[in-house]
């Protein structure tokens, strides 16, 4: 059994680190309201995008699309994902279960993947599959915004554009509330209308990309491809631009919930302890105490040793 004093001084750094996890859930939930309301601002206006791009690609002529953007490549080889992490830990399983849908995607599509890596976390677990990572981005900033954005979108649009991969994926955290966020991986690139027929991965997928029927038809002016060149670039932006947001939204959600569950667990942990102490200590102050009454007994069983009597002096008189 632990002495009185480790006992002790295991309940100190628990406490200490139960005020750790505390104080990272109080920030956590301060920052999860503003990250999930712009997450949830976001989702409509990238929906619409989508739908609405989807709607000028099927109003292009057959096989001669309006924007390279737009166009659907027959003979898929390399495919590029983009993984979306943080560049923190102490979130739960928020990095290893996006990481863990995004491997299980490569795995199924079986072929060459060029990986772009979004967050520290997913980096490193990149790096230690022996992946092949293209680029990354690391040093996250607190709030996203469309300049921060507009690189990592630049960048899936040249590895499309410049032929290093046929399609483009992001493999992000859905936001669905504070309590459950479910990895994806969202097509990016073409920016074509999906079919669920030409879909394998619908367990990975959220299909958004429905067809706008009551739209009504466009007329370009200038033309349209001098209007595609301008904004098709930027509803690529907007759309990784909402899929970060949600990312941010479920890992602050994330770490939240962990560091509760941290806390609570802290705080169980230090009762145990606790009355493991007070048992200790009180097994201690008994043993002190039969030491003492068993000195005592051992002093009463002692006799004490007889002294010789001192003979009285005599005197002589003269």
């Amino acid at each position: 059994m632990p002495s009185v004093r480790e006992i002790k001084r295991r309940i100190r750094s628990v406490k200490n680190i139960q005020q750790i996890t505390m104080a990272l859930e109080a920030v956590s939930a301060s920052k999860v309201r503003r990250a999930t309301a712009q997450a949830l601002s976001a989702r409509a206006y990238a929906d619409l995008a989508i739908r609405v791009m989807g709607h000028i690609t099927q109003a292009s002529p057959p096989n001669t699309p309006l924007h390279p953007l737009l166009a659907r490549r027959e003979n898929v080889g390399t495919v590029t994902v983009a993984l979306i992490t943080s560049d923190r830990g102490l979130s739960g399983a928020y990095n290893t279960n996006v990481f863990r849908v995004a491997r299980r995607f490569a795995e199924r599509i079986g072929k060459p993947v060029r990986w772009v890596a979004v967050g520290r976390k997913g980096r490193d677990l990149l790096v230690r599959s022996r992946e092949k990572v293209v680029a990354e981005f690391t040093e996250l900033p607190a709030w996203w915004s469309i300049d921060r954005v507009r690189p990592i979108a630049r960048l899936l649009n040249e590895e499309f554009m410049n032929g290093y991969s046929d399609e483009v994926y992001v493999a992000y955290t859905e936001f669905i509330n504070t309590l459950t966020q479910q990895p994806r991986v969202q097509p990016v690139l073409p920016i074509v209308p999906e079919q669920e027929a030409d879909l394998i991965h619908l367990d990975y997928m959220k299909i958004r990309r429905e067809e706008a029927k009551n739209l009504g038809d466009y007329i370009f002016e200038p033309s349209a491809a001098a209007i595609l060149e301008e904004i098709v670039p930027k509803f690529n932006e907007n759309i990784v631009f909402e899929l970060l947001l949600e990312s941010a939204a479920s890992e602050h959600s994330a770490r939240m919930v962990a560091m509760r569950n941290a806390s609570e667990n802290a705080k169980a942990l230090s009762s145990d302890l606790q009355l493991s102490y007070n048992k200790a200590r009180q097994a201690a102050i008994t043993a002190e105490i039969l030491d003492i009454v068993g000195g005592v007994e051992a002093m009463r069983g002692v006799k004490p040793q007889s002294q010789p009597k001192a003979e009285p002096v005599k005197l002589e008189s003269n």
